[in-house]
């Protein structure tokens, strides 16, 4: 099972941008599916983006435009990047991997979003 651990996080003004990494403790070519998902107070823990072996990104509606999912297989690493950031992105974000049935996730990386 890899492990991932997240960094980036950080207080970031409305309009904003940040860096989410997310690196993984071993290599990442075999992991079909590599992704960020995110849970705010009181909330379900919601998908932001995927992006698979093969390249192919996923983007839930409310980030499309703002956020940029991409990988880098030499570096084990995945990254999130956020810009025109909203009040409302505030929340825990999670890195996940998921090979067939197995998916492991990280310990997040706060994100709070000031207006």
């Amino acid at each position: 099972q890899v492990q991932l651990v997240e960094s980036g996080g950080g207080l970031v003004q409305a309009g904003g941008s940040l860096r989410l990494s997310c690196a993984a403790s071993r290599s990442i070519l075999s992991i079909n599916t590599m992704g960020w998902y995110r849970q705010a107070p009181g909330k379900q823990r919601e998908l932001v983006a995927t992006i698979t072996s093969g390249g192919y990104t996923n983007y839930a509606d409310s980030v499309k435009g703002r956020f940029t999912i991409s990988r880098d297989n030499a570096k084990n690493t995945v990254y999130l990047q956020m810009d025109s950031l909203k009040p409302e992105d505030t929340a825990v974000y999670y890195c996940k991997a998921t090979r067939g049935p197995i998916g492991s996730w990280g310990q997040g990386t706060q994100v709070t979003v000031s207006s």
